[in-house]
C-alpha cells in the first residue's frame, strides 16, 4: 500500500500497479496545463471586473463582434467567436433578457434573425473595455515588449494549430 503522505514518488519507487512516474505529471512544465491555468485565471479576473457593469466574460465576443452597431446571425456570431451554437444561444438569451441585444428578422432568411447590440449595450461597451484594459499592465508585469510580442505570436500559432486539429477531427 502506498503511503499517501509520500505521494506519487513513493508509488513509483514501490513499483505499485498503476503507479504513474513523476515525469508523466509535469503539469508545470508542459504548455497545455499552463495555458489552461492562465485561461481560467484570466476569466476569473474578467468576471470580477465586468460584474459591476452587469456583464460577463462570456458576452465579450458578442460585444466585440457587434461593437460597430452592426448585426449578425447567431450562426455567424458563434462561428466567429469560435464557440458552439448552444453556448451562443444561452449567451444571447441572457443578453436579450438583460436588454443588451435585440433581434430582428433577417430579410434574406425568414427562418433566422439578425442580432445587434441595444443602445444600452453600446453605451456600456466603453466602460467594459476600460475595465478589462485596467489590469493589462499587471498581467504582463516584468515582461519586455519583445517578450509580449513573442508570447502573442506563440499563442496565435498555437490557436492556428488547434483550429487545424479540430478541423481534422471533424473530417474524420
Amino acid at each position: 500500500m502506498v503511503d499517501l503522505k509520500k505521494g506519487a514518488a513513493a508509488a513509483v519507487a514501490a513499483d505499485e500497479p498503476g503507479a504513474v512516474p513523476d515525469h508523466e505529471w509535469e503539469l508545470f512544465n508542459t504548455p497545455a496545463p499552463l495555458i489552461n491555468m492562465a485561461s481560467r485565471g484570466l476569466m476569473r479576473l474578467a468576471e470580477r471586473r465586468l460584474k459591476p457593469f452587469g456583464a460577463s466574460a462570456g458576452q465579450l465576443p458578442v460585444f466585440y463582434l457587434l461593437r460597430d452597431g452592426g448585426a449578425m446571425s447567431q450562426r455567424d456570431l458563434a462561428r466567429l467567436a469560435r464557440i458552439e451554437q448552444p453556448s451562443m444561444a444561452q449567451t444571447l438569451a441572457r443578453m436579450e433578457r438583460d436588454g443588451l441585444i435585440r433581434r430582428v428578422p433577417d430579410p434574406k432568411d425568414g427562418r433566422s434573425s439578425l442580432i445587434s447590440l441595444t443602445k444600452k449595450a453600446l453605451t456600456k461597451a466603453p466602460a467594459l473595455r476600460e475595465a478589462l484594459h485596467a489590469g493589462r499592465a499587471e498581467l504582463v508585469e516584468g515582461f519586455s515588449e519583445a517578450e509580449i510580442a513573442t508570447l502573442c505570436d506563440l499563442l496565435r500559432r498555437l490557436n492556428r494549430n488547434l483550429d487545424r486539429g479540430v478541423i481534422r477531427e471533424i473530417a474524420e
